[in-house]
């Protein structure tokens, strides 16, 4: 096929032999196959924010680092270098993510190289050697479904070990296979120690895996593995080896309505005093 202009500098650099098709168009980037040498890889060529529909939440991009105090300035003020500076760092975060959790041996592609706005990554491939399917577009078996789904939890531990929460875990971000699941997608990868929303996206992750795998294994939907797998993190006892069993003792104990005004009326002050610093620093 004809080589898209985003992926011509790849092809002029050496980065990429060939362009094969198209594999998906998908809300923050599209992605083709590639030939590199004699090996398929697919390369994830990101939209610009103007053209792109999933939006950088503040609940995501949270104590995210940036390389200066300039370019901290500039995302703030929400200036054309600050709006550069901001999807600079949404794609490199997928980016880093994806070295981190492939040296901590989470399933995930491996990254070979990222060049001007460009992922070049492992392609995902069946036991056909086609690019592998995402698993809402596979129909399981419940024994399936169970050994998925334990396969995931699994990941998902390794994931937080390695203080990363996905933050947007889904069947839709999955790709089947032939060795399992493979996570992919994490543009939107959160901090799991430094963003103060790890602990409810780390939820929802699970929890929308165990919805999606509990229609056709019941017995899933019963479980709290996310409550289990958080519980132990925040205690520093969560392991990748450890044994998972899916069971979570909830606190029913008396609400201190009191103390929840006194950390609601905390946190409002801190934002004003905060909303004050940035006035001051920006000389408004």
């Amino acid at each position: 096929m004809k080589v898209p202009a985003r992926l011509q500098i790849l092809v002029d650099e050496g980065l990429i032999d060939a362009v094969v098709r198209q594999l998906m168009s998908g809300k923050e980037a599209m992605v083709y196959v590639v030939r590199c040498g004699d090996e398929t890889r697919c390369a994830k060529v990101y939209k610009e924010a103007t053209h792109r529909s999933f939006r950088q939440a503040v609940d995501y991009t949270e104590n995210r680092k940036v390389k200066n105090t300039r370019q901290a300035r500039a995302m703030a003020k929400g200036t054309r270098f600050g709006r550069e500076s901001q999807e600079a760092a949404w794609q490199s975060a997928e980016v880093d993510a994806l070295y981190r959790l492939a040296a901590a041996g989470v399933r995930v592609p491996k990254p070979y190289n990222f060049f001007e706005g460009v992922l070049l990554m492992e392609l995902v491939a069946d036991a056909d050697g086609a690019a592998a399917p995402r698993l809402n577009d596979v129909m399981f078996t419940p024994d399936h479904a169970r050994a998925h789904h334990a396969t995931l939890m699994v990941e998902v531990v390794r994931m937080l070990c390695a203080g990363v929460v996905h933050g947007d875990l889904s069947e839709f971000n999955i790709l089947l296979a032939a060795d399992g699941p493979v996570i992919i997608d994490l543009p939107q990868a959160v901090d799991a120690a430094g963003n103060n929303h790890a602990k409810r996206m780390l939820l929802r992750d699970v929890n929308n895996l165990r919805d999606f795998f509990g229609r056709v294994a019941p017995e899933l939907l019963a479980t709290h593995f996310g409550a289990e797998i958080w519980s132990l993190y925040e205690r520093g006892v969560l392991t990748p080896e450890v044994a998972l069993t899916g069971r979570f003792e909830h606190k029913t104990g008396k609400v201190d309505v009191g103390g929840v005004l006194r950390e609601i009326d905390d946190a409002r002050d801190e934002e004003a005093a905060r909303r004050l610093r940035m006035q001051v620093a920006y000389g408004r």
